[in-house]
């Protein structure tokens, strides 16, 4: 008997979409399993540390008592009872943290076992279950030329599977790089001061007005995601180099010592550029690089803010 063509393909598509869904979901769980571990046993105490209660929120007002400070009297409150009111203030506990992820082209590269993609979904991750343990509401914001993806803050171990699911899998449709767009849209939609993580190779355009605008309004963090063939070229011979972004190519030696003086000029070029524009906003960075533990830098990272922040 003849079999129908059309169910024949019908029943491929089905088992190589199952196939793919497997192993997305196994990928998915395996990198809850280690990050989580990570926050259980070792990050998050570094995590509260420096985010916990940086806020206060109005409560209720009382009548004022001998020792209250002058500044905490509620002046409308107070004319209108006709005796001395003081506000009452509790600290705010939950934080609203934002992940904004680079997903454009230069980030599939990897000269190591993990692209800087993959090493952006992980530091992610760790930060969502950081921000999760400690009852805070985490959003995402991807982008590449464009913004690619928004997903409003929210809380839950769902929530943030969905999170981790968009970093590690989306399919975006722009290649290059514009954090500008993605910091004014940023600024038009989360209104309320929040936690950002701005994760990126910032292989991109000038993007310092919007970056004012953001540290001002936010407690800005830049995690920069390198690998070290970026930085140093290998003394191979003649190679042809691709702009991930453009598509661009170029033929090099790099057997030259001069081509090779020059490709590491650029990039400590690029590097100050890129550390000037930070400081100036006063934004704290920290660099990350693909194919080494993560780990230490950012345990350190925070250990050294709040020590600089005065956090207790």
């Amino acid at each position: 008997m003849q079999r129908d063509s059309s169910t024949s393909l019908r029943t491929a598509r089905d088992d190589e979409r199952a196939t793919t869904t497997t192993e997305i979901l196994k990928k998915i769980r395996t990198l809850e399993i280690k990050t989580r571990g990570l926050v259980e046993t070792a990050f998050a105490g570094d995590y509260h540390s420096v985010f916990k209660g940086r806020g206060m929120n109005f409560e209720d007002v009382r009548e004022y008592q001998p020792g209250d400070e002058i500044r905490s009297i509620d002046w409308n409150v107070t004319a209108r009872m006709g005796n001395a009111f003081v506000k009452k203030f509790t600290e705010e506990r939950e934080l609203t943290v934002m992940l904004i992820v680079d997903v454009s082209a230069s980030g599939n590269f990897g000269s190591t076992t993990q692209s800087k993609r993959e090493l952006a979904a992980e530091v992610a991750c760790l930060l969502a279950f950081s921000a999760i343990k400690n009852n805070d509401k985490v959003g995402l914001l991807l982008f590449t030329d464009r913004v690619e993806l928004f997903i409003p803050p929210k809380k839950g171990r769902s929530h943030t599977l969905r999170l981790i699911r968009e970093i590690l899998f989306f399919q975006p449709q722009g290649r290059g790089t514009e954090p500008a767009l993605a910091l004014d849209y940023l600024n038009k939609i989360v209104t309320r001061r929040a936690v950002v993580f701005f994760i990126s190779d910032f292989q991109a355009p000038d993007f310092s007005r919007a970056l004012a605008v953001s540290g001002r309004r936010h407690d800005f963090i830049a995690v920069h995601i390198r690998d070290e063939r970026e930085s140093v070229l290998p003394n191979i011979g003649m190679i042809t180099l691709e702009d991930a972004e453009t598509g661009e190519q170029i033929e090099i030696n790099t057997a030259d010592r001069k081509t090779r003086s020059l490709f590491m000029d650029l990039v400590r070029r690029r590097d100050t550029e890129l550390s000037h524009t930070l400081r100036r906003n006063n934004i704290d960075a920290i660099t990350l690089q693909t194919g080494k533990d993560y780990l230490p830098p950012l345990r350190s990272f925070f250990k050294q803010r709040e020590r600089r922040l005065g956090v207790r």
